[in-house]
């Protein structure tokens, strides 16, 4: 008897008592730290101008500020996440933030563009980090609200995508170009103590063998993203063609080196990223969808403010201020469906969402009727586009993540992933075709029908995202 009730005492002092997380600090946490990344994706665009004159360079250098960023991000977005599964939701979120928090003050005190540039790459490298260790923490944590919690993030990114110029506004007229890194400092510094404070430290890790990192792996992926990047940057580029050695020579690099990191991760005992989430039964559809209706998306709502200007004059602020309409109907449609997607399941709010995008960008090549203005009516179609995006943003989400929970890190970087690439694609193409043309804005207008037509070709693919109802 007295020894069984030593084992019971035993067992129950092995067991660590359960930790009370507060819920609300853990999610306000993770959603500054998104907004900041999100602020920080727009605000230097705002200052490239001043910030080319600050340090005396051209423009196409000052414009690699922007590159070695998209760069960074995309190289790191994977490998982040796989970091996240290795070592810890909570390190690799606190790591990221420690490196983005450093690199944006040093690119605020940089002198030499060149130096802004590589500490671009090294910013990049902190913020590819956010979006899956936080995906990962608000899994851990959230029990079986973080569906809910998940699908909130769709309505943090558009926050930051609207004030970052807003912000950079300010900056470059009442003080200087150096604080749209700068004000990363005392944002990130606030992300750390809070981090240290309220989120839970990560589990000790149970397996009893150690796997390694894949290096391999990451260098073929790195390699190959790196080269379809330069060669999407050099097709927008003026007097860029698809038949220059320029824009071939990357590309067949990006190929075949994609190609040998498929057929790698297929042999590999321990691949970074199991094949299965990449093409597998039902991940392959979820990838797709997120790629074409919402990185093909943000890539063309990136260009309405250029549309705006050629097609029909609008002032550069005027133009800017489109991308609100979008954002304020983006942001309101993330809650509604938030709070309603455990009735309505995946697949119709990703229908529903898609179908709106595509009428959105219809009215967008169309011209104006009916006596309504040419601003109000890019703002009405810019508005329909947003609402799309923010009804079917949730689900495309937690699409993916509830079929691999224990992998959300990854399913979160994979997800990143396929917005930028899709986002690349869609303003790399669209640039090239206006480069040499005389008529760059019926070029513009064909190329968001044509964007419409590819996102109702892509409907289809919507039955075979795995449907849900409920937490998960």
């Amino acid at each position: 008897m007295n020894s069984q009730s030593d084992v019971s005492e035993a067992e129950r002092l092995a067991d660590p008592p359960p930790v009370v997380i507060n819920r609300v600090m853990v999610f306000a946490i993770v959603a500054l730290t998104l907004l900041m990344m999100s602020i920080d994706s727009t605000i230097v665009a705002t200052v490239l101008h001043a910030l080319q004159h600050g340090l005396d360079t051209s423009v196409n250098w000052a414009g690699w500020t922007l590159t070695a960023y998209s760069f960074g991000f995309v190289v790191m977005l994977p490998i982040s996440g796989c970091l996240s599964e290795q070592y810890g939701r909570r390190r690799v979120f606190l790591g990221s933030v420690v490196v983005f928090t450093l690199a944006s003050l040093l690119c605020g005190l940089a002198e030499n563009v060149f130096v802004l540039i590589a500490l671009r790459a090294l910013q990049a490298a902190g913020g590819a980090g956010f979006t899956p260790s936080a995906t990962g923490i608000i899994v851990d944590h959230f029990g079986d609200a973080r569906d809910r919690a998940a699908s909130l993030f769709g309505s943090i990114f558009p926050i930051g995508a609207m004030i970052g110029p807003i912000f950079g506004g300010l900056f470059v007229s009442y003080w200087t170009w150096r604080a749209a890194f700068l004000v990363n400092v005392p944002i990130g510094i606030i992300v750390i103590v809070l981090t240290l404070r309220y989120i839970p430290r990560d589990p000790p890790r149970r397996e009893e063998v150690h796997l390694g990192m894949d290096v391999p792996g990451m260098l073929l992926l790195g390699g190959g993203l790196l080269a379809g990047m330069l060669a999407a940057t050099y097709l927008g580029e003026k007097n860029a063609h698809v038949w220059s050695l320029g824009f071939v020579v990357p590309l067949a690099i990006a190929l075949v080196v994609t190609w040998m990191f498929f057929r790698h991760i297929g042999r590999s005992t321990h691949p970074f990223i199991a094949p299965r989430l990449i093409y597998g039964p039902n991940f392959g559809a979820v990838n797709l969808v997120n790629m074409v209706f919402s990185g093909i998306t943000i890539g063309a709502v990136a260009l309405i403010p250029l549309y705006a200007a050629n097609r029909y004059g609008i002032g550069a602020l005027d133009a800017g201020t489109l991308l609100i309409a979008q954002g304020i109907a983006a942001i309101v449609m993330s809650l509604v469906i938030a709070l309603v997607l455990r009735r309505t399941g995946h697949r119709l709010p990703i229908y529903a969402g898609g179908t709106t995008i595509a009428f959105g960008m219809f009215l967008l090549a169309l011209t104006p009727d009916f006596g309504v203005p040419p601003y109000a009516w890019l703002a009405g179609a810019a508005f329909l586009i947003g609402a799309g995006m923010g009804t079917m943003n949730p689900a495309s989400r937690n699409a993916g993540l509830q079929l691999a929970p224990k992998q959300s890190s990854t399913l979160a970087a994979l997800r990143t992933l396929s917005l930028q690439i899709g986002s690349i694609a869609a303003i790399s193409i669209t640039t090239a075709a206006l480069t040499d043309s005389t008529d760059p804005d019926q070029v513009q207008a064909w190329a968001y029908i044509v964007v419409a037509l590819v996102l109702v070709a892509t409907l289809p693919i919507v039955s075979r995202v795995p449907e849900h109802h409920g937490s998960w």
